[in-house]
């Protein structure tokens, strides 16, 4: 019930509007978010590097209303990916992309727009000897992000796609994205769903996800583990190993502020940790969604409101 209330939140512009003018909101989102320019990610991600973790970098926004703020959001991510190449971390670090944010809901053209927008992001990341992933967002999108996954991948066979095991046909998805060459994130799911397409119970969502993994690790492809629960790490570790599978051939991911121990310990480990590194002003929706999902990060959060009221 309080997950379903955030999720509300996150999309009333009401209360986004009082927490972004809030003080003492900017100590929560230093946690999370790695600072709203460039210059602060380029920072953050050469930090992460020095520490032996792998970056994927997210430049915040959803609600795009114009093709001018669709093409901005495309130039900003190539200018990101010029910044990391110059700063040699293009080898620690790749960009992940919601098509959102590119357009794709601008009517009837959109998909186009998103689609030319992905493209010139895609470009850059090949330049700059990077690659790129495309963010799943609510359900209402995954057809069509997965349609203009597959349109990339003619020309950009290592771009990377999001599967999220709360809904009920991820599975099904994994067994269709498994093949080499695929590179697949894997995360619980982060908006609210209606109980027809997504399960609703953590339990069952525990259980799809440990059932995706299975299909994933036993597939030809490159998983990507993205999650939090120390069962499924280590489940994910115990598949690996089942499997037989190399320390470079799959991944375990984690967010920004999030279990930062955890990361560097599995690193030490010998695993590659890649963490979810978002920037950006727009930054209200996200975080959350960060608190919805774990109860830990709403406690945090109500500690830092009480300790600076």
């Amino acid at each position: 019930m309080l997950r379903q209330v955030m999720l509300g939140v996150s999309r009333s512009s009401t209360v986004k509007d009082v927490a972004v003018r809030a003080p003492v909101t900017r100590h929560v989102v230093q946690r999370f978010v790695a600072g709203e320019t460039a210059e602060e990610v380029v920072a953050a991600t050469r930090t992460l590097a020095d520490a032996g973790l792998l970056a994927t970098i997210d430049h915040l926004g959803e609600d795009t209303t114009d093709r001018a703020q669709a093409d901005a959001v495309a130039g900003a991510y190539a200018d990101l990916l010029t910044r990391l190449g110059a700063a040699g971390l293009t080898r620690h670090a790749e960009v992940s992309v919601k098509l959102s944010a590119l357009g794709l809901l601008l009517g009837p053209d959109g998909r186009r727009i998103a689609r030319a927008n992905a493209e010139l992001i895609c470009h850059a990341a090949r330049n700059a000897g990077t690659t790129v992933t495309l963010d799943m967002e609510d359900h209402t999108l995954t057809d069509a992000t997965l349609d203009v996954l597959r349109e990339l991948r003619r020309d950009f066979p290592d771009t990377g796609a999001v599967l999220q095991a709360y809904l009920r046909r991820t599975e099904a998805d994994c067994r269709d994205l498994a093949h080499a060459g695929s590179r697949v994130r894997l995360c619980k799911g982060a908006y609210a769903e209606p109980a027809g397409v997504a399960f609703t119970d953590p339990a069952e969502v525990d259980r799809s996800y440990v059932r995706c993994m299975k299909v994933l690790l036993a597939g030809e492809g490159y998983p990507m583990l993205a999650t939090h629960d120390p069962r499924l790490v280590e489940i994910g570790r115990y598949l690996a190993r089942d499997h037989r599978r190399s320390p470079d051939s799959y991944e375990f991911q984690m967010l920004y502020g999030i279990r930062p121990a955890e990361q560097e310990r599995l690193a030490a480990l010998g695993h590659q940790v890649r963490v979810y590194l978002p920037y950006g002003s727009d930054w209200y929706g996200y975080l959350v969604r960060r608190l919805a999902e774990r109860p830990a990060n709403l406690t945090f959060f109500a500690r830092s409101l009480l300790s600076r009221s």
